[in-house]
């Protein structure tokens, strides 16, 4: 194991360029993160319900599709937004966390909102959070506040449709006082198990809790516990059910310069061919397809009803999609990747799109994660496919110490092929240079993963724009 000389025990805080942003939205982000953050929690929708009563029930004014599940909640989210854009809605998306900048949470149109326009919202709004944190027990979160802001801004926008999606879990998930006549569950895997469950059938117990009654739930293949209890839930509160597998999913799928080329098969039965997707990875067409159900469903298409949505407008918004720090190249010579799985299960379907969609010979992993996750497992899944590994750690307070994160690197990989370098930046310019010691830049990569906020620095560090 390789340990920088340039250590710091107090690792620098990247912090976005300001971007015109200005002190304004500082100081909301600012008091945002006293509150208490996304990953502490008390399981309750007292507090959203309050603000919702107070705000006189801003989220029953627009008609809204749901999305849940482990793993490509936020690009199923984008591919919806972009389908019912190509029909001429004005869409709200909410979704987290976010890559760069705050204010990419909410979007409106598929942008998201203006930082004067964040602000607004939020000193809107901000009286009467007050007056929800004096009454409860316990004050209300960054997220459920955050939560509040999107649903004020729907309804002052205003929307046609919101696409939300879930923080964590479902039933009791601070976006879960909606009535979403459209819900959506991603493939479900094992993550935050001390908060949700030990198997995938508890987590979906709290994830099935997004499907209301007389909705669609619209299912992506699941493990068996969990397709049985999500079945049982649509039972429970009469909603139907369309599975990938068998309403819907691929028919075809074959790569393409800059993603893939994809035939669905919409719920109606209809198939929807050549549709281009520029993405990577496998699990980004399972991602299409549960998306088209969802927009499907949402306009009353398919089932007994037949039919299909304009198959050009479909092709039409899926060729437009994007998904920032999902597999997105940033640099060439040697290539970099953006990815950011963040447990085992993202992490497996990551190392299978970049053996089916890259052609590295040697692969070098940037790797900084947070502190709550199974990063042993996620470490395991990457081994495979990386020579070396540089163990660095984000600017939050939510990473994972870079000691003990490259203690547990040396168990997985050994440890001459783990190098620790504190700062990103620092980290990256490391991986580079082992990439570049194969000699072949067309074969070397690297991979930069573990965190969504890991990944959203080093887009800054790159400058993706």
């Amino acid at each position: 194991m390789v340990v920088s000389d340039k250590a710091d025990p107090n690792p620098y805080t990247l912090r976005p360029a300001d971007g015109g942003t200005g002190d304004a939205l500082r100081d909301v982000e600012v008091e945002l993160s006293e509150r208490w953050p996304e990953n502490k929690l008390e399981p309750s929708l007292d507090r959203i319900e309050a603000l919702m009563d107070i705000l006189g029930q801003p989220q029953r004014s627009f008609p809204s599709i749901h999305v849940t599940g482990t793993n490509g909640k936020t690009s199923t989210a984008r591919m919806i937004e972009q389908l019912l854009g190509a029909f001429e809605l004005r869409t709200g998306r909410y979704t987290s966390p976010h890559v760069e900048s705050v204010t990419e949470r909410i979007t409106l149109d598929g942008a998201p909102i203006t930082p004067e326009r964040f602000v607004e919202v939020y000193r809107d709004i901000e009286p009467y959070v007050r007056m929800v944190d004096e009454r409860e027990p316990v004050a209300m979160s960054f997220f459920e506040v955050l939560t509040g802001m999107a649903y004020a801004a729907f309804a002052d926008a205003p929307v046609d449709v919101a696409v939300v999606e879930v923080g964590m879990g479902g039933s009791w998930d601070a976006t879960n006082v909606i009535d979403a006549t459209v819900a959506v569950i991603t493939p479900i895997g094992l993550d935050h198990t001390d908060k949700l469950g030990e198997t995938t059938g508890e987590i979906a117990v709290e994830k099935s809790g997004i499907i209301k009654p007389g909705a669609v739930a619209v299912v992506a293949q699941q493990q068996l516990d969990a397709a049985e209890t999500i079945l049982r839930r649509a039972v429970e509160v009469d909603a139907t059910v369309a599975r990938e597998g068998m309403e819907f999913g691929v028919i075809r799928r074959e790569l393409a310069v800059g993603g893939q080329l994809v035939t669905l098969r919409g719920i109606g039965g209809e198939e929807y061919e050549d549709v281009f997707l520029p993405l990577h990875g496998e699990y980004q067409a399972h991602n299409a397809a549960l998306a088209l159900a969802a927009v499907e469903a949402f306009f009353g298409v398919g089932g007994a009803r037949g039919g299909q949505l304009d198959a050009d407008k479909v092709r039409q918004a899926f060729s437009g999609v994007t998904s920032p720090g999902r597999l997105e190249v940033v640099r060439r010579s040697p290539t970099i990747v953006l990815d950011a799985a963040h447990n085992p299960h993202g992490a497996r379907a990551t190392v299978t799109a970049l053996t089916e969609s890259f052609g590295f010979t040697r692969l070098v992993g940037v790797i900084g994660t947070s502190g709550d996750k199974d990063v042993t497992g996620l470490l395991e899944a990457f081994e495979p496919v990386l020579a070396e590994v540089v163990v660095t750690r984000n600017s939050t307070h939510r990473a994972m110490d870079v000691d003990e994160l490259a203690a547990l690197a040396v168990e997985v990989f050994g440890e001459e092929r783990v190098q620790v370098e504190p700062r990103l930046d620092d980290a990256i310019a490391a991986a580079v240079t082992l990439a570049e010691e194969e000699g072949d830049l067309g074969g070397a990569g690297v991979l930069v993963t573990g965190s969504v906020i890991t990944v959203g620095e080093a887009r800054l560090l790159l400058g993706r724009k």
